[in-house]
């Protein structure tokens, strides 16, 4: 038995998220339907977070346990033939320890939100940006950004589905940069909440667009009640970008 690490880049607007489910496409389902017409028996992908519906990845990391030695970039090169027509692609594939667990061994995640500051529809980026026609200033929201970094109850951002055992969270980096008509906010921590990136961001939003002032964020951040949040982001500007594991 070898167990094979997978960074995989994946478009999320078809699919109901990462993890499989029943009643409609997932990335999980598709990656382990592929690998299991290779090894002709089912294998189990587990990934190192788990994207909601119409959530991108650049970097999402996962491993799987396959009965037999496989080459690794032929293996990378079979599955990926048979993900084809999907939005999904294995970027990378490596042999790692038998102990070794895309999730449990996960140090730190990474995630990237897009935000298309502009008033023109968008022709080539629908569906992997959020569009906000309305000017946004990124410096006030980068210095209100700073509020939410360290150890924090961070209800207020948290998901009523969330299933994490307690919404105290540390988060490590929250950066808002312009780049052209693009503000891209980045997000790191060991890990994080349901739909705790995308309630940061929307929030966010309210600041850059003089709805919201710092104190107001503050506000939002100490209530620890969802009923105090801003707005939440839609997920089409949301990318896993990476995870951190020890060398």
């Amino acid at each position: 038995m070898s167990r094979y690490a997978l960074t995989i880049e994946y478009h999320g607007g078809p699919y109901w998220g990462w993890q499989r489910q029943k009643g409609g496409p997932t990335i999980q389902s598709a990656i382990e339907d592929a690998i299991s017409s290779i090894t002709e028996k089912h294998s189990g992908v587990h990934g190192a977070g788990r994207t909601d519906a119409g959530v991108h990845a650049w970097a999402m990391v996962a491993h799987v346990d396959i009965g037999r030695p496989f080459d690794q970039l032929r293996l990378m090169a079979a599955i990926n033939a048979r993900l084809r027509p999907h939005p999904i692609a294995i970027k990378n594939c490596v042999v790692v320890a038998d102990d070794w667990h895309a999730r449990f061994s996960c140090l730190g995640r990474s995630y990237e939100y897009r935000i298309a500051n502009r008033k023109a529809p968008l022709a080539l980026e629908h569906g992997r940006v959020w569009r906000i026609g309305k000017p946004l200033d990124h410096e006030k929201m980068h210095d209100a950004a700073q509020l939410l970094i360290g150890v924090h109850d961070f209800t207020t951002f948290r998901s009523v589905h969330c299933q994490s055992a307690s919404p105290v969270k540390s988060l490590d980096r929250l950066d808002v940069v312009c780049d052209g008509e693009h503000i891209i906010i980045t997000a790191e921590a060991r890990s994080f909440l349901h739909h705790q990136v995308r309630s940061m961001v929307g929030c966010l939003s309210y600041v850059g667009s003089g709805k919201w002032s710092k104190a107001d964020l503050q506000a939002a951040l100490d209530a620890c009640d969802r009923k105090a949040l801003g707005k939440n982001a839609p997920p089409d500007g949301l990318y896993f970008t990476g995870a951190k594991y020890t060398v």
